[in-house]
């Protein structure tokens, strides 16, 4: 984490805006020039090639828990305590870690709630995603941090559509952090999330606690979190 906060990775992560949820998606450019320091925002660029994906993890990982470390007591009581971050497995093999007894999904990202608390992902399917582009993995872990999020908070909070609301708090995250000058935005990254909320959404609406919804639900979710932030998520 101390090595995400001195070096220089460039993300870009724009508003979905709401006019273009359906009708395509519209990137907005931004520029910035990152400073170097303890305190040098972060961001990436997937064309610069100078950083491979587990540097944006790491840096990923160092975003957005210092988002929710700054933001915490601005919304929720209590002290704020980030989740484990076991990281990446290969759910292919017969050795996968478990969460409450069951071996950790091939090709997916999830949190195992408490009393586990761990945030983790399939290598397998980090990569997948990457070669789209960076801002791949700022997403799947700023939505299971989401959960973890879900975890701490007084449960009359709690929407029963939990993975829309983890994708609101997604957006919240990054947008939020891109405020507070340690994410950048930068062109394509827009586009880049709305294909990877396109691509992992169900084909139905949403009927069941389990559900992820359709794609205008994802990105109208995470629309709300960039717009409104992390009050939007409970309105």
């Amino acid at each position: 984490m101390a090595a995400s906060r001195r070096r220089t990775t460039r993300l870009a992560l724009a508003v979905l805006l709401t006019g273009a949820l359906l009708a395509g998606i519209v990137g907005t450019a931004g520029t910035a020039n990152a400073t170097t320091g303890a305190n040098a925002p972060v961001g990436a660029s997937a064309a610069s090639g100078l950083d491979d994906i587990n540097e944006d993890i790491r840096s990923a990982r160092y975003v957005i828990n210092r988002f929710w470390a700054t933001h915490w007591p601005d919304f929720f009581p209590g002290r704020y305590s980030p989740p484990r971050v076991l990281g990446g497995y290969d759910g292919a093999r017969g050795d996968t870690p478990t969460c409450r007894g069951y071996p950790l999904p091939d090709d997916n990202a999830l949190y195992c709630w408490p009393p586990y608390d761990f945030v983790a992902w399939d290598v397998d399917l980090m990569r997948m995603g990457y070669r789209q582009g960076d801002a791949w993995v700022y997403l799947i872990i700023a939505h299971e941090w989401g959960h973890a999020v879900q975890a701490r908070i007084p449960q009359r909070l709690l929407s029963r559509q939990l993975e829309l609301q983890a994708d609101c708090l997604a957006g919240a995250t990054l947008f939020g952090a891109a405020e507070d000058g340690i994410l950048f935005f930068e062109t394509g990254d827009t586009e880049e999330i709305a294909a990877a909320l396109r691509a992992h959404a169900d084909d139905t609406p949403w009927t069941d606690v389990s559900d992820h919804g359709t794609a205008a639900q994802r990105l109208g979710a995470f629309n709300r979190g960039a717009r409104q932030g992390v009050g939007g998520c409970f309105a």
